[in-house]
């Protein structure tokens, strides 16, 4: 079964691939409880503009897709730790696990006051925290934050 980094190092390809076709260098993925990929996505700013968010996209496609007890088991993968919107996707969604490569403090340093990413200091932990619903949170990944800058850097 692949790991939090292959499955994080799979979100930063559709990251990349994600400011190459002229959006945000966002990736998520929705892996199944056996490993598999099920759904992933871009960030699509240039349609949805600043609710486009890669997270926020495929939790919405999972909750159309699959049974709440299902995806209490699955895990939403991302380059980048969900904001406080995606994460509230991911948990009204049902999704059980978040794992993100970057934190929220590290993108707001990259992107600074960019008005198309205005970041909010409000980690994931605290927005889950504040649930009813446990969702468990792994991340920030160190080692891996030079793989997922380089496609931030001259994007903001």
């Amino acid at each position: 079964m692949k790991s939090d980094t292959d499955h994080l190092r799979h979100a930063v390809k559709v990251a990349a691939e994600s400011r190459a076709s002229g959006n945000h260098p966002f990736g998520a993925l929705l892996v199944g409880p056996e490993g598999d990929v099920l759904l992933s996505s871009g960030n699509t700013y240039a349609q949805d503009r600043g609710v486009g968010h890669a997270e926020a996209n495929v939790a919405r496609a999972a909750a159309q897709q699959y049974d709440p007890a299902f995806l209490e088991r699955c895990t939403l993968v991302t380059s980048v730790e969900p904001c406080c919107m995606c994460a509230g996707a991911c948990y009204w969604a049902g999704i059980g696990t978040v794992v993100y490569g970057l934190s929220e403090k590290r993108l707001a340093e990259l992107t600074g006051d960019n008005p198309e990413n205005l970041t909010l200091d409000l980690s994931c932990h605290q927005v889950f925290a504040a649930g009813r619903r446990h969702v468990a949170v792994r991340g920030p990944f160190p080692d891996l934050e030079d793989e997922i800058v380089k496609d931030h850097k001259d994007f903001w």
